[in-house]
């Protein structure tokens, strides 16, 4: 058992030190914001943070002035240590990955009332002062020595905090006309009505008559002022939904209770499909509780094994979705499994020709860094401990994944093992395409919608 210890009164010497290290992480700000109610954007909004002058999210002062604290009621004196004063100056700001030692020496005794003055001090890693101050405390005059407390694990998280800007930012534009294509199931059917409700869409239903009025009764969803077009199956729907969206009828597609491969077959097709002249790409947009912006994951469900050139579209797609949800400088990593380029892993490869393509004007809008490894591409203290200099390591958003499968593993893991929530959208065609899955939540759903939205209304904009 680990015990905590204090230093008496009689036991303190002028020239006494202690200290401790701690490195800064994003859970750490939401954390103090959370217990303090200070909710200052320069430290828990990364974008108001880019016009600051510090030009990133910085810690509370106070979360560096909590640290001092720490060592004189844990270590020196330590436990029966009560404050009588303190003063700071804080010189330079504590970022995401400063790694803050802090130290604290004794510089006086006072026998008559037991109090016990000490300089304090905090240092980042390279040395330079971030805070210094002077602390009076009244000293422990009995010998205490107690088991260390386990203090339980705090995740502080808001699953659906992007998504709600997400949505907030398509509630001003005309809901656009959508082709929900074979919604034969409770959830295609209910997404798609939720998403009407919300004003994002003007759903019309494609697909067998009887089996979507039967889902509706079972689910007691009145159809009466919503279109419905019978389709005899799934592949007429998808059929029907695609030559609406090629002659204007419709604005963007969602996919209902069919196979993806069924609708994309129609998307895809040389001659009556939905084809422009960029590749046709997915993107997952996801909420994760731990990351502090949108990210968007792409290529996870369209092209398989996508070669260099197939790449530059897939990058530039990402892009141009970013700059429809505001994001004005994208930050993309080309992800892989190390940092180096090396010529055996073809992925790290394609990643420095996208950056040179990037550089040379072949992709535009973003910022490109690569090969990153994922540790550097999302967290801040991975890249800084790893000595990556990059604007993009640790604040990514836009990943860009070597493979389907890759992408696919990545996404979904985010979603089950971090609790992140993935809405998804397919860019390249004449019109967006909502992909929604039998697992995604109403939330979801209506965040697919509202970037079908985004992008149907920024493409009428640019004409």
């Amino acid at each position: 058992m680990e015990y905590i210890e204090n230093h008496t009164f009689d036991e303190i010497k002028v020239g006494d030190s202690a200290g401790s290290v701690r490195t800064l992480k994003l859970e750490d700000i939401q954390l103090f914001a959370a217990m303090s109610g200070d909710i200052n954007p320069t430290s828990l909004d990364p974008e108001y943070a880019k016009s600051s002058m510090f030009q990133e999210v910085i810690a509370h002062g106070m979360w560096g002035g909590a640290l001092i604290s720490t060592v004189l009621g844990t270590q020196l004196p330590g436990p029966g240590t009560i404050y009588i004063d303190q003063t700071l100056h804080f010189s330079r700001p504590v970022t995401i990955g400063d790694t803050v030692t802090v130290t604290v020496t004794v510089t006086g005794k006072f026998e008559h009332h037991h109090h016990v003055t000490l300089d304090c001090q905090c240092v980042n890693q390279n040395g330079m002062v971030v805070i210094f101050g002077t602390a009076e405390v009244m000293a422990p005059t009995e010998k205490v020595r107690r088991p260390r407390i386990a203090v339980p694990e705090f995740r502080v998280t808001d699953k659906t905090s992007q998504y709600r800007r997400l949505i907030a930012m398509a509630a001003d534009p005309e809901p656009i006309l959508m082709a929900v294509v074979h919604p034969c199931d409770r959830d295609s059917l209910l997404g798609a009505i939720e998403a009407a409700k919300a004003n994002l869409i003007v759903p019309i239903l494609i697909g067998p008559h009887a089996k979507i009025q039967a889902v509706a009764r079972a689910e007691e969803i009145d159809l009466s002022s919503y279109k419905i077009i019978d389709a005899a199956h799934s592949h007429a729907a998808a059929n029907i939904a695609v030559a609406m969206a090629r002659e204007g009828a419709v604005k963007a597609l969602m996919k209902g209770s069919l196979h993806t491969d069924e609708l994309m077959e129609e998307v895809v097709r040389a001659d009556t499909g939905l084809r422009t002249s960029r590749r046709i790409s997915h993107v997952f947009i996801m909420d994760v509780p731990t990351y502090p912006r949108m990210l968007l994951i792409t290529d996870a469900a369209i092209n398989i094994n996508p070669t260099l050139d197939e790449k530059v579209h897939i990058v530039q797609n990402a892009i141009d979705l970013a700059h429809v949800l505001q994001v004005s400088e994208p930050k993309v990593a080309i992800l892989a499994a190390v940092e180096t380029v090396m010529s055996r892993q073809r992925s790290t490869l394609d990643a420095a020709a996208l950056c040179k393509m990037a550089d040379r004007g072949q992709i535009t809008g973003g910022v490109l860094d690569g090969p990153l490894a994922f540790d550097n591409a999302v967290s801040i203290v991975a890249a800084k401990t790893k000595g990556i200099k990059s604007v993009v390591a640790g604040r990514a958003d836009i990943l860009v994944v070597p493979d389907l499968e890759a992408g696919n593993m990545l996404a979904k893991q985010l979603e089950y093992l971090a609790d992140a929530q993935a809405a998804a959208i397919v860019l390249g065609a004449t019109v967006p395409i909502v992909l929604t899955s039998r697992a995604d939540t109403v939330q979801t759903r209506l965040a697919s919608c509202a970037v079908a939205l985004l992008l149907a209304h920024g493409r009428k904009a640019a004409l």
